[in-house]
């Protein structure tokens, strides 16, 4: 049973008293649910729905949310287990399945993950089971910028030329959390020297570079500049230059969505469909959001 059914499930006594809305966006992604409240618990009519709108559009979004962290992961629990983060220090406190993602420095000390997207990725996908989806909540947000990008790796894989489709179409890749991780401490105080068993906690896996959707069936690409290190058994110049062709056409303007966060916006993405970005704003202006992410199915 799913973690969707599974909650349907648990839900069959809770009255069916929500009128909810999908709108899409315009664009190659995206829609707007409106008429629902997250801090209340919800019918089952309403998760089969969330559910459905979630995999024809990839990002959902929620407006003036107000609900607490432990709100939060008790939702994003209703479509799998949670997966806690290898930067142990940047959780919430008491609510560890919550990341925090901020640029605030206070005493001295980052409170949460000021770089996070710098790169565009898939959450995850250097685990053995990368995130089926990630739920982020606005908590600060900057008075310009801090947008995020997403890039639907769906379209991106269809528009592929067919020759470069089958060039890739049984390639494998490696992921490596490690790829930018030097990189990314050079240019911030947000990336703190990992120990062994964090290193470990983080090995490379490698996966396909198309993947199948397990509920859709739908193809996608499935490689990132921020985790992607090679094709397997291609040479290294062959390789990257493959690899940058890729990460190139899966964040052409047309395969994007760009969302300008409004106060309290929670935003839920599937991992699986897409690829995100922080778009940054200035180091003066304060952001915080708390991020929970639900664990995948190993892809194939």
């Amino acid at each position: 049973m799913s973690a969707v059914l599974s909650a349907v499930h648990d839900a069959r006594s809770v009255p069916l008293n929500v009128s909810l809305d999908i709108r899409p966006f315009e664009g190659p992604l995206g829609a707007e649910v409106i008429g629902l409240d997250l801090a209340r618990p919800l019918s089952r009519r309403a998760l089969l729905r969330l559910h459905a709108a979630h995999l024809e559009h990839h990002v959902l979004v929620f407006r003036d949310q107000r609900i607490t962290p432990q709100q939060q992961v008790a939702f994003s629990r209703l479509f799998g287990p949670l997966q806690i983060h290898v930067l142990r220090n940047f959780q919430l406190a008491g609510v560890p399945e919550v990341l925090v993602v901020s640029n605030i420095i206070e005493d001295g000390k980052p409170i949460g993950l000021g770089d996070a997207g710098h790169f565009w990725h898939s959450d995850l996908s250097y685990k053995e089971k990368p995130s089926l989806g990630s739920l982020l909540h606005a908590q600060e947000l900057p008075a310009e910028g801090g947008d995020t990008l997403f890039a639907n790796v769906h379209l991106a894989y269809d528009t592929l030329p067919e020759a470069l489709k089958n060039a890739i179409r049984h390639a494998r890749a490696e992921h490596s959390y490690l790829k930018q991780y030097a990189e990314l401490q050079r240019r911030s105080p947000w990336r703190p020297h990992l120990t062994q068993a964090q290193i470990d906690e983080v090995k490379p896996v490698v996966h396909p570079v198309v993947r199948t959707h397990p509920e859709t069936g739908r193809q996608a690409l499935f490689v990132s500049e921020h985790f992607t290190t090679r094709i397997i058994g291609l040479p290294r110049d062959e390789s990257d230059a493959l690899l940058k062709e890729l990460f190139a056409h899966s964040v052409k303007p047309q395969h994007i969505y760009r969302h300008r966060w409004q106060p309290h916006d929670m935003v839920f993405w599937d991992n699986r469909s897409l690829m995100h970005l922080a778009a940054g704003c200035p180091p003066d202006q304060r952001r915080k959001l708390y991020r929970t992410t639900i664990e995948g199915d190993v892809p194939y």
